[in-house]
């Protein structure tokens, strides 16, 4: 992703996008313990990904980052057990 295109998205989202990569860096590392990913160069990628949309955010300074990221992960999990 380019930071570009980054620049481009609202805060909600950057927000969403960020949980989306979070859980696929977990899934890219989940697979490299079971030695089923295919690209190891993946993991990287998604990490400097996570940092660009990080970066983006602070810019605009917003704060408290990770307490919306917990806040929206409640929030799922609430409409997951509906």
């Amino acid at each position: 992703m380019k930071i570009a295109e980054i620049r481009e998205m609202n805060s909600e989202e950057l927000h969403n996008e960020l949980e989306r990569l979070r859980r696929h860096t977990f899934d890219l590392r989940a697979q490299a313990v079971t030695e089923k990913l295919q690209n190891s160069n993946q993991v990287g990628a998604t990490r400097r990904d996570i940092a660009r949309i990080l970066t983006v955010l602070r810019e605009r300074g917003e704060s408290n980052i990770e307490q919306y990221q917990r806040h929206l992960e409640a929030l799922a999990s609430k409409q997951a057990r509906a």
